[in-house]
């Protein structure tokens, strides 16, 4: 699912747009994912240590690794109604794309030191990052110069369709067989097939490619919430959930603020950002099915429940609340006309 999410998102995006912004894309997506998962990791292990005493550090610093990547396809969706700067958008679009693998490979750091699967020195954790990051990404472009390279030839909407499935499908798995990062790996292979495509492939072929995963990003989305709401109604249910949730939404977004704040005052060094960029990025950072996916990657003994239970309200809340006000927030901010 994480694989088709991330390329849909991706292929929406101009690789233009994103090199313009690319310091300031780069900087939000490592510094905020990183500070963003131990503020959050930190504050759920004050609360939930005050609500329950079964939870422990490493655990806490997993649902920050999991809910602090913001949703591509969520983000996407609503920048396209709400006005803001071009630059900005591009920052939040690019963000939320490259994050996601970020947020992935420190989520499968934490994963191996819980279980004891993966490095446990920093060395160990360091080499690891960089051969999943690296690796993710060269392979993407590789697959997606391949993939680019068959579709420029292909005549028929169904072999092209087919062509963007077996990228999908058969880089992620074989990027995953090769122990380098297939989430990026995707987002690399979505960015370059989407921006080239845009001047070597058809309108037709264009057309046929966004539609098909326009659409295939709508129904694994609703696949996710349908999931972990089966989840949800098969585990017990206690009110320590509902006042984790209470908890965890405030903390999320003040965590967000922070990991948005600190690099957003480099970034200002080299590149203007407009006054209120760090509250629009703040409440821009949308929460989806990726976060969801990977809560439902919990293995048991990891207080899968409970965590199951904070990153669905977290989401809901993400999704309803923040998604439906973007639009007032931008005309705020950045005095943009209602349309």
């Amino acid at each position: 699912v994480l694989g088709f999410l991330l390329f849909a998102g991706a292929l929406r995006l101009d690789i233009n747009d994103l090199l313009a912004e690319k310091w300031s894309v780069l900087t939000l997506a490592f510094a905020s994912t990183c500070l963003s998962t131990i503020l959050i990791g930190l504050l759920a292990y004050a609360f939930l240590g005050f609500l329950t005493h079964h939870v422990s550090l490493l655990q806490c610093l997993l649902f920050g690794a999991l809910i602090s990547p913001t949703d591509p396809v969520a983000v996407l969706a609503t920048l396209q109604n709400v006005g803001a700067p071009k630059a900005l958008s591009s920052q939040l679009a690019g963000e939320s794309l490259l994050n996601d693998g970020i947020g992935i490979v420190l989520f499968l750091v934490l994963f191996g030191l819980a279980t004891g699967a993966g490095p446990t020195s920093p060395s160990g954790v360091v080499l690891f990052f960089l051969i999943e990051f690296v690796g993710g990404a060269i392979f993407g472009l590789a697959a997606g110069y391949a993939a680019h390279w068959m579709l420029k030839r292909a005549n028929d909407h169904i072999v092209e369709i087919l062509v963007s499935l077996a990228l999908v499908t058969g880089g992620y798995a074989l990027a995953d067989n090769l122990h380098i990062s297939a989430p990026i790996a995707m987002v690399v292979a979505g960015l370059l097939v989407g921006s080239r495509g845009r001047f070597s492939l058809s309108a037709g072929t264009r057309g046929n490619l966004e539609t098909f995963w326009e659409l295939i990003d709508g129904i694994l989305n609703a696949v996710l919430f349908v999931l972990i709401g089966l989840e949800i109604l098969a585990m017990t249910f206690h009110a320590l959930y509902l006042w984790a949730i209470v908890m965890a939404i405030p903390a999320v977004l003040l965590s967000r603020f922070a990991s948005v704040a600190v690099p957003a005052s480099v970034i200002r060094i080299f590149h203007q950002l407009p006054p209120r960029a760090v509250r629009f990025l703040t409440w821009g950072g949308l929460r989806g099915g990726l976060a969801i996916a990977m809560a439902l990657s919990l293995p048991g003994g990891t207080n899968r429940s409970l965590f199951l239970a904070v990153t669905y309200g977290v989401v809901v809340f993400s999704v309803l609340v923040q998604g439906s006000t973007m639009a007032f927030f931008a005309r705020k901010s950045f005095a943009v006309p209602r349309g």
